[in-house]
């Protein structure tokens, strides 16, 4: 698809729509909430906005090229004077005092907000149904999961209610619903993007990701994001990414893939037998196919999960009903906190809580949580000697399709293990962008650290080679 945002830009301009009659428009298809998408609606914010971008059009004032596009906002992005619940029982009344920086430079560059997306509660899950909200239904088949945690996001473009999402991606919680959901979902290189006002999982991995229907859709947003943050310490300065340098790919002569995963029990022989026949045709069109050795995905997905749960039950640890959230009182104030907390988080936010403060407490951090980090650095490694030997990674974006809405919440353990082939890069803090081609769930494209340019060309290369 082409770009939806160049092209509802020159309808504005042209005066072929009004910006009004285009989000009430939207507003309409998200308002039924048929796939359980919706945790608030900003109409109210949406329409005031979209009527000053008509005025700057009567006046004859040059608008921007986003300024009045409609997007979603994941609900776990602080937006001032919202309604921003995480999806949890915690924060269902919760209002943003302030506005995250990544949704403040939409904002600025004329972007309208027009809903805050469905998600696991606090990003923790795979599948969008960890969620007070009710399980987010996929795009193509109401039965299946829409993938998680940025499961709302992804389903809100599939179905055309938005025109691009912000989502979170920590372990492929972009990514992966992009898959299930046939759109583009990039996870940029970590701190590209602040991720300030950006509710904290685990901070060593998230990335503020956006997704859309059209590779250029996915650069403008990224280029609007991007940018050191006085306000988070691991941003740095990156470069503008130019439409024309990422419409040819002739500097990427070599793609590695990694064997293991292909090798591996848990893989659908239907997504194998796809991607297999995808690597063929990226052989036929003269680029060298290397198979290269990594990690099982069982050692990633357990590194992962390691540290992601001890970051978790660390930066959980402010929610206790004192400062903010549903308190619920009790005999004391240490009752209080167990009770408000129990009570409050959904079972997969407190096992993972209780799975980081064990890896976290005395007598088990350094043989765990210290092995964890030794491992990460060799993860790293790894891929910067696969760096130097191939332009571009390829990956499936899961070993599996979509499973049925509450087959997940039976086996928290088969949620775990669909990240299989997502972490090990968000381990790498890499730039990994997934494409609605190749397989039944997509192909995953990355390259190494601050090279987000080249897996856009990448991207565009494929959307003519398979």
């Amino acid at each position: 698809m082409e770009s939806q945002i160049h092209s509802i830009h020159q309808q504005l301009v042209n005066k072929e729509i009004s910006c009004v009659d285009l989000i009430k428009e939207k507003l309409e298809l998200l308002k039924p909430n048929t796939h359980n998408t919706v945790n608030s609606l900003l109409d109210e914010t949406a329409l005031k906005l979209a009527s000053k971008v008509d005025e700057k059009i009567a006046s004859g004032e040059t608008i921007g090229l986003l300024e009045g596009i409609p997007f979603g906002i994941k609900d776990v992005y602080m937006v001032e004077g919202t309604y921003t619940t995480a999806s949890s029982d915690l924060l269902k009344h919760y209002k943003s005092a302030y506005t995250a920086t990544a949704i403040q430079k939409l904002l600025d560059a004329g972007a309208i907000p027009l809903v805050k997306e469905n998600c696991d509660s606090f990003g923790h899950g795979s599948s969008s149904e960890n969620t007070i909200f009710g399980a987010v239904k996929n795009a193509k088949n109401p039965e299946l999961v829409g993938g998680g945690s940025s499961g709302g996001s992804a389903v809100n473009v599939a179905k055309d209610y938005t025109v691009f999402s912000i989502g979170g991606d920590t372990g492929g919680s972009v990514r992966q619903p992009a898959g299930y959901n046939d759109v583009y979902g990039l996870k940029p290189t970590y701190g590209r993007i602040s991720r300030y006002g950006l509710m904290a999982y685990a901070s060593s991995t998230d990335c503020v990701g956006p997704i859309a229907k059209s590779i250029e859709d996915i650069r403008i947003v990224l280029n609007t994001m991007s940018g050191k943050d006085v306000k988070d310490q691991t941003t740095y300065t990156s470069s503008e990414i130019e439409q024309n340098s990422i419409l040819s790919s002739d500097n990427i002569t070599s793609v590695g893939y990694f064997k293991n995963f292909i090798e591996s029990e848990a893989i659908d022989e239907n997504i194998k037998k796809e991607f297999l026949s995808a690597i063929e045709k990226i052989k036929a069109k003269g680029i060298a196919v290397k198979a290269l050795d990594f990690f099982k995905s069982d050692t990633l997905v357990s590194t992962y999960y390691t540290l992601a749960m001890a970051e978790t039950a660390s930066n959980l640890s402010r929610l206790d009903g004192t400062n903010y959230g549903n308190r619920i009182d009790a005999d004391n104030l240490k009752e209080s906190y167990s009770v408000t907390r129990s009570e409050n988080f959904s079972e997969e936010t407190k096992r993972r809580i209780v799975g980081g403060n064990q890896v976290l407490s005395q007598g088990f951090s350094d043989e765990i949580y210290l092995k964890g980090l030794a491992l990460r650095d060799q993860i790293s490694q790894n891929f910067e000697n696969d760096f130097n030997e191939v332009d571009i990674i390829i990956s499936p974006v899961t070993p599996m399709a979509p499973p049925k809405i509450g087959d997940s919440l039976k086996d928290p353990l088969a949620m775990y293990l669909s990240d299989a082939y997502t972490v090990g890069f968000s381990l790498g803090q890499l730039p990994t962008l997934t494409v609605p081609q190749g397989t039944e769930t997509g192909l995953q494209l990355t390259a190494a650290k601050d090279n987000d340019e080249l897996v856009l060309k990448f991207a565009n290369f494929l959307k003519d080679t398979i």
